[in-house]
């Protein structure tokens, strides 16, 4: 197959790349600001420049670091670590990691250096602390130390350190950051009033004014109507006393509350909000909004405290567009970063080079279901309509062997081509995980149900899913082809759901292999094609 990168060369794209030298225009975007799966956004500024980390928990590499010039239009630059290690079920061996690994993160600039702080939702419950100089380059371990729930690092004016986590909770860490601070300020800062008796966390502090305002996410399932919400604790100390205010309450766009982000101030000196919403099968989806400083308080939204649909802004084009997810034919001999595998991968049975232009992705364990296969590699999927198609090369398959492409989660659309003996079929399934109740979140079991199948007599296929999140639908269409021309829908559709009691995340593009009885086979991915429906921002006349 001739590789042929799909144009994505819309308006949109060709505003996400950022060069100094280039100058604003007015554009207008449309809520969310991404649409797609990245949470717990955690944002510092560096000049002229928005950093922004986001929670990929069992996805490696792991802390995506994403940068804008204008907060509407990102491109990932790095990321923070390459695998976890901390115990084998970051490897699919003993259990798995889930919904787990690293979760809400802390991103901060200062004195010229990057930081970020971590603490993974799993054993041993220690947190991490990374630093960089330039941070899309090579982010370095500093420290380990105590767990620190949903953490916001900050450092004050007086060279102090501190961490706030938890629910109302305060530590100080050593001005080098190698510890907590034995000694240093370790206490409760606020207790719940009655009107927090539910959710309340996702803790992000900034300094304005000689105040301390923690934000943090709110929400009672308790109280009728009540939709999630962004609250902020303020405080003349940064031991308080704090006083609360409700900064943000708004159903927005027929998905409910917003809530858990931050705030982060531009060059000229302008506010805004970056906080995301659960929206169904795509994940938690981030929506910028202004933040108006009334009587002391950032309030969030505008005039009205809603989060606007639609908003003008100063955009910066530029045609050095990478964004966070897309198009790659495999030409590089380094992966693009639009990719993570699920969880850690086998380095020595992938490869960009074996079979230059290809992904080649070989069996590294047997195993008998999607989820515990090592080297599936996944990309985001996006709204409100995207879809997405692969070529595979799969002349080298052995026997027993399953290969293919799927709309990622917890329930799961898949299909895969599978290998018995001599004869090839194309399945169409859906695949639901169950996991046991232990801490290890072992796989209990896989619900499984073949929709269709039809033989293989070639080894070449194409696959394509489409994907429609359009509001409440959040359903993923399969098709395939012989010849990359004509093409026909395979199974039924499929409801794609989020659901955080198995992986926690939105729907996902994945490409796997795996044996079911022995090792020695691959397949080549020869490109990955992806498209979406329309343009997030426009350039205002």
């Amino acid at each position: 197959m001739k590789k042929i990168m799909l144009a994505w060369l819309t308006v949109a794209s060709l505003l996400m790349g950022c060069s100094g030298s280039e100058m604003s225009v007015k554009g207008t975007y449309r809520n969310p600001v991404i649409y797609a799966d990245v949470p717990d956004m955690s944002v510092t500024r560096a000049g002229e420049y928005y950093y922004m980390i986001s929670t990929t928990m069992h996805l490696m590499p792991g802390g995506p670091v994403m940068r804008s010039k204008d907060l509407v239009n990102w491109e990932t630059v790095s990321y923070v670590f390459d695998k976890l290690t901390d115990n084998s079920k970051y490897d699919l061996i003993g259990g798995t990691v889930y919904g787990r690994g690293q979760w809400a993160s802390s991103i901060r600039y200062h004195n010229g250096k990057f930081y970020v702080l971590f603490s993974p939702n799993d054993v041993p419950y220690r947190s991490y602390i990374f630093t960089a100089d330039n941070p899309a380059g090579k982010w370095e371990l500093l420290s380990r130390t105590q767990h620190f729930h949903d953490a916001s690092l900050f450092f004050d004016d007086d060279g102090r350190v501190y961490v706030f986590y938890g629910t109302g909770e305060l530590k100080e860490l050593k001005s080098d950051l190698s510890d907590v601070k034995s000694d240093g300020v370790s206490m409760k800062i606020f207790e719940r009033d009655a009107d927090e008796q539910g959710l309340l966390e996702g803790s992000q502090v900034v300094k304005h004014n000689g105040k301390y305002y923690l934000l943090m996410i709110s929400m009672d399932w308790s109280v009728p109507d009540r939709v999630r919400r962004e609250v902020c604790y303020r405080a003349d100390k940064i031991t308080g006393p704090y006083e609360k205010k409700v900064i943000l309450e708004h159903d927005f766009d027929g998905y409910g509350g917003v809530g858990q982000g931050c705030i982060i101030d531009s060059e000229e000196g302008d506010w805004y909000g970056v906080i995301f919403q659960d929206r169904g099968g795509i994940g938690r989806v981030p929506t910028l909004m202004p933040c108006r400083w009334v009587d002391g308080w950032p309030m969030l939204g505008d005039e009205n405290g809603h989060v606007p649909l639609t908003m003008e802004k100063e955009i910066y084009p530029t045609e050095n567009t990478k964004g966070i997810l897309g198009s790659d034919d495999f030409s590089d001999e380094k992966l693009s970063l639009y990719w993570q595998w699920n969880h850690n991968p086998v380095d020595d049975k992938w490869s960009l080079t074996e079979r230059p232009g290809y992904l080649r992705l070989e069996t590294s364990r047997v195993v008998d279901n999607l989820y515990l296969a090592p080297n599936t590699i996944t990309q985001r999927m996006e709204g409100p309509k995207c879809k997405a198609t692969v070529s595979l090369d799969i002349s080298n398959m052995k026997d027993g062997d399953v290969a293919g492409f799927s709309a990622f989660n917890g329930h799961s659309g898949l299909l895969s081509v599978v290998k018995e003996g001599d004869a090839k079929r194309l399945v169409m399934s859906t695949n639901v995980v169950n996991f046991d109740n232990t801490p290890n979140k072992a796989i209990a079991s896989v619900d499984v149900e073949e929709q269709e199948q039809v033989e293989l007599n070639q080894d070449i296929i194409y696959l394509r899913i489409e994907g429609d999140f359009t509001p409440k639908r959040d359903i993923a269409t399969f098709y395939y082809s012989l010849d990359n021309k004509e093409w026909k829908k395979i199974g039924t559709d499929f409801k794609m759901r989020f659901d955080y009691t198995k992986l926690f995340m939105g729907s996902r593009f994945a490409i796997f292999n795996y044996a079911t009885k022995s090792l020695g086979g691959y397949v080549d991915v020869d490109c990955f094609d992806y498209e979406r429906a329309d343009d997030r921002v426009t350039i205002n006349k």
